[in-house]
């Protein structure tokens, strides 16, 4: 396969990249980056460590361009890490964090365990104040990652890649740092923004003994609003506030002091419901108005880093330029980013809709998830219906009791780690059945943990009647959206379109092989087509059968699958960026 680098990897600091701070919600003066150039070595599992292979450029996984590695680890391997560092010790705490480490790991400090972490996709922290020494320190990673053989959540990685699946990766792929504390600290914050009661309500988790909180709302740096919350849980009364949308993305700065500790932190005043609109059609409200969402599917890869964007710049290039063309939302597909991608959403003014990472065995993922797609009944539900429950663990690959358990875990703290986030609005439990089970129960889960977004259960078909979206992919069949029952008043959303596929020459990943649901070889006919599209099969949709969001897929070409309006390594756009602006002018209410 081609080697592609974007522009942003062809200039990387291989001894500090990513240097942008981790944690945008919770920012203090102390931040430590340990990305960088390892040591690595991959063994087959049951062979006893023999000494490091080689450099790696952390946090690339071993299977990317920007690592300097280029080698699969399969799940018979064990990938180590090495990294030496040096501290000088104060009477301050010292937290070791992993943005993200896919997908099972045991952390070591100057040759004693610190821990061990199972789950590829949210972070986790060692409190490494008595492990930590004055000069010269050893940190000691062993990774294991059984990647699709597994029940785990692993997202479209597969040993089989190809269509609209892809290179599977292991290993640190988010930023390593470290942060000092006071021996006291806030170690978390909830913020529900309240536009009806005019109020933000805000939880305080400290670490160690909690303190009266000093907290301050600051309105382009002049407080807006003050206080001192005497416990953990409290409401900051706003007045005339600013909203957040899209069109105006304003973000208020947020300042918390407890004790020694000081954070920093934002938020924006908006809410997400469901509502009808003029027309008696039920709508996603922002603000407690109708708010149309047109969206894309946006996968989270890139040529040479795979989940791991190069740069900062490069998350904001993509978020940026689907703005310019007029879109007001991604959908973040099976991957969970990190924090930084999300925060860039926030203050550029685009919508998230969140898809948890599935989990299940792909054999399954092509006989129940796949064919729907090519127009079979189950694609506009007329034998969609497959109940909840044991009868339908096997047909969906989720007969291991403990992947289940694992599901509802890793919702928990991907829920509880994205919560802050402005701009995210809607969950998909469940995307067309690839690992699927209790939908129902899945979707009161995330209910009970968020009341305050809204809820597309089964994104695609096999529905369940249950969430806020009655969710349709379709790429072949004409534009039909079929109700649950009589009485279902669910908003209709076109949740997968299009995926129209062109090769851009120079910026192929595979010259041999491309995939798409309708093929191009010309950017005048793929212009046209796009238009027809939207202006003349989907826009009338909107008023005449209550249609409310559209998410096309997608953002950029992911390895063979070339239905981007940008290409795989982000150096051509497809389209013209005016042109389909043009286009989204005349899509929405």
């Amino acid at each position: 396969m081609e080697k592609l680098y974007t522009r942003w990897g062809k200039t990387l600091d291989r001894n500090c990249p990513l240097n942008d701070y981790p944690r945008p919600q919770l920012r203090r003066d102390s931040f430590i980056n340990l990305n960088g150039v390892w040591d690595s070595a991959i063994y087959p599992k049951h062979k006893v460590f023999a000494g490091y292979q080689g450099e790696i450029v952390v946090p690339f996984s071993p299977e990317t361009i920007l690592s300097g590695v280029r080698r699969a680890v399969t799940p018979d391997d064990a990938l180590y890490y090495r990294r030496r560092f040096e501290y000088a010790k104060s009477d301050r705490r010292l937290l070791l964090h992993f943005g993200a480490v896919d997908y099972e790991c045991m952390v070591c400090l100057n040759g004693e365990v610190l821990g061990r972490h199972k789950g590829g996709y949210t972070p986790f922290t060692f409190d490494i104040t008595e492990t930590v020494k004055d000069g010269i320190n050893e940190l000691t990673l062993r990774v294991t990652d059984p990647s699709e053989t597994g029940a785990q959540a692993s997202g479209k990685q597969t040993f089989h890649r190809g269509n609209i699946w892809y290179t599977p990766q292991s290993g640190i792929w988010q930023t390593v740092w470290m942060e000092e504390v006071p021996q006291s600290y806030i170690e978390s914050l909830k913020l529900t923004p309240d536009i009806d009661a005019g109020e933000l309500r805000v939880e305080v988790r400290a670490a160690g003994e909690f303190s009266p909180v000093r907290v301050k709302v600051l309105e382009g740096g002049a407080v807006k609003a003050e206080l001192t919350a005497d416990a953990p849980r409290f409401a900051v009364p706003l007045t005339d506030f600013r909203l957040w949308s899209p069109e105006d993305p304003f973000l208020y700065d947020l300042e918390l002091t407890m004790g020694d500790d000081k954070v920093e932190s934002y938020f924006g005043m908006r809410k997400f419901s469901v509502g009808k609109d003029a027309l008696g059609f039920t709508r996603m409200m922002l603000n407690n108005k109708p708010y149309f969402h047109n969206g894309l599917l946006d996968q989270g890869y890139w040529s040479d880093g795979l989940y791991t964007a190069p740069s900062d710049e490069a998350l904001i290039y993509d978020i940026r330029t689907m703005k310019d063309m007029g879109f007001n939302m991604l959908r973040k597909h099976i991957k969970i980013e990190p924090l930084r991608w999300y925060y860039h959403c926030d203050r550029l003014g685009m919508l998230v809709w969140q898809d948890m990472v599935n989990g299940g065995a792909p054999v399954q993922q092509l006989t129940v998830a796949a064919l729907p797609g090519v127009g079979l009944a189950l694609a506009n539900k007329k034998a969609g219906h497959l109940s909840d429950g044991p009868e339908n663990y096997r047909r969906f690959s989720r007969e291991d009791k403990v992947g289940r358990e694992e599901y509802y875990e890793d919702a928990g703290q991907m829920i509880d780690l994205l919560y802050n986030c402005v701009s995210l609005c809607l969950w998909v439990p469940f995307n067309e059945g690839w690992g699927q089970f209790d939908a129902l129960k899945a979707c009161a889960f995330f209910r009970e943990k968020d009341p305050t977004r809204v809820i597309d259960h089964a994104s695609g078909w096999h529905d369940q009647g249950g969430g806020d979206v009655n969710s349709f992919h379709i790429y072949f069949t004409p534009f039909v959206f079929p109700k649950y029952d009589k009485n279902d008043d669910r908003v209709i959303a076109l949740t997968e379109f299009g995926g129209y596929s062109m090769q851009t020459a120079g910026h192929v990943y595979n010259q041999w092989k491309f995939f798409g649901y309708r093929k191009f070889f010309d950017r005048k006919k793929l212009a046209e087509a796009i238009r027809t599209l939207y202006l003349k099969r989907l826009a009338p949709l909107i008023n005449t059968k209550g249609l409310s969001a559209l998410v096309y897929t997608e953002v950029s070409d992911v390895e063979d699958e070339t239905n981007g309006f940008l290409t795989f390594d982000r150096e051509a756009i497809k389209v013209d960026v005016d042109f389909m602006a043009e286009i989204n002018k005349q899509i929405g209410f």
